[in-house]
């Protein structure tokens, strides 16, 4: 017996589809419910979990809600429905992974305290709790001797005092300078900076010993630190010698607000070096292959992004990930082989003047200016101002941009 021509809906969309659209409804309904009751409850859901309650309910009662449709359901308004179950999809990934990832993070936050690493006193959960939720987390990479560059940033882009405890409150931008101690802790330097940070209360400091060979020890750490201290959607890493507008970095975040796993700047993929004694040679140079090979791609390490499941994985894993000699090299070679989305955003790497200047006229603002030639902005104590006059946003843009 041949079978039988579907009866058709409005403009021809086949009711079978409809049910079949309600069938797959009801299993995803099923599905979410399932892999959220997975989920230990000893770690409390945070505000972005309660809010996709509303999807799981609609979802546990498809059949009923397909009772209600007429039988003429446009093709349109089936695309829409599709659309809207994308959303919701993604919208559960991401608080999914999220918990996942706290509770990976409670888990290891007990063991954090025996090897010079940032202590944690409390048990994990009680800890997660208490940070306070925040846009994004943005530690400046600085050292004892960059005191003027310091001083160049607090007087151009970056808010001071009152300014900046207003950014924190109102917008939920954290913005710190990083460092750690000196070989000899409480010498001068440290006393140095104790100083600064009583006048300005802008600085993270870290339990790491400084110095130009352990940069991917610190950018580790200073993660770790980071996640413990703030609930961050993101958290960036930035030198002392590049020029940010606030503005065009909150923007440019708020539009991967929504993805589980992101890492975000301007890829690059330059040759590894195998020759001895010249800048940013790789010791470990025959991992990638034959003689003049390249790295994998990875974001250049002036300024970049990673959303909170990243930064929380670095945090947990620190004591087994590899560091190479090159500081944006290991924060690549972390990432490899986990399912995230590399972002390459060119706003993260423009030129000073007039580069940044004839991108603003052609309707592409910067969000983060530097030289290549010098791996930032060339003599930024002194150049720093005018690249600020002449490439920045506005001192009132950060407060008149919506997130």
């Amino acid at each position: 017996m041949g079978l039988s021509r579907p009866h058709k809906a409005g403009n021809g969309v086949s009711t079978r589809w409809v049910s079949i659209l309600c069938i797959a409804s009801f299993f995803l309904g099923v599905l979410v419910v399932n892999r959220l009751w997975a989920i230990p409850t000893s770690v409390t859901m945070d505000e972005e979990a309660l809010s996709v309650e509303k999807h799981q309910s609609s979802a546990l009662h498809p059949i009923e809600n397909c009772e209600r449709k007429d039988s003429s359901v446009q093709a349109g308004d089936i695309l829409s429905q599709v659309s809207q179950t994308h959303d919701v999809i993604m919208a559960l990934d991401k608080t999914i992974s999220s918990l996942e990832m706290q509770l990976a993070a409670a888990r290891a936050s007990k063991a954090h305290d025996a090897d010079g690493s940032p202590a944690v006193t409390q048990s994990g959960s009680e800890q997660l709790k208490e940070r306070q939720k925040v846009f994004f987390v943005m530690g400046i990479i600085t050292a004892f001797s960059s005191r003027k560059r310091r001083e160049s940033i607090r007087e151009t882009w970056m808010p001071q005092g009152e300014g900046l405890r207003k950014l924190e409150m109102e917008k939920g931008i954290i913005i710190r300078f990083v460092i750690g101690h000196s070989a000899t802790s409480g010498g001068v330097l440290d006393r140095a900076i104790d100083a600064e940070d009583e006048q300005h209360k802008d600085f993270l400091r870290l339990n790491h010993v400084e110095g130009y060979h352990e940069l991917s020890s610190k950018t580790q750490i200073y993660f770790s630190a980071a996640v413990a201290k703030w609930d961050a959607d993101f958290y960036i890493k930035v030198d002392d010698d590049v020029h940010i507008n606030l503005g065009m970095v909150g923007s440019t975040l708020a539009r991967h607000r929504s993805k589980p796993r992101v890492y975000i700047g301007c890829m690059k993929s330059g040759p590894v070096l195998s020759q001895k004694g010249i800048k940013y040679h790789e010791p470990e140079y025959w991992k990638f292959g034959e003689e003049g090979n390249k790295y994998f791609r990875h974001a250049t390490g002036q300024i970049y992004a990673i959303s909170k499941d990243l930064a929380t994985y670095v945090s947990v894993n620190r004591h087994i990930l590899h560091k190479f000699a090159n500081e944006d090299v290991s924060l690549g070679s972390w990432f490899i082989g986990l399912d995230i989305e590399h972002i390459d955003d060119r706003s993260l790497c423009c030129g000073t003047p007039p580069d940044c200047e004839w991108k603003a006229q052609a309707g592409n603002p910067c969000a983060a200016s530097f030289d290549w030639s010098c791996s930032g902005i060339c003599k930024s104590v002194e150049r720093m101002e005018e690249v600020h006059q002449r490439c920045g946003e506005g001192d009132e843009a950060i407060w008149h941009t919506s997130f």
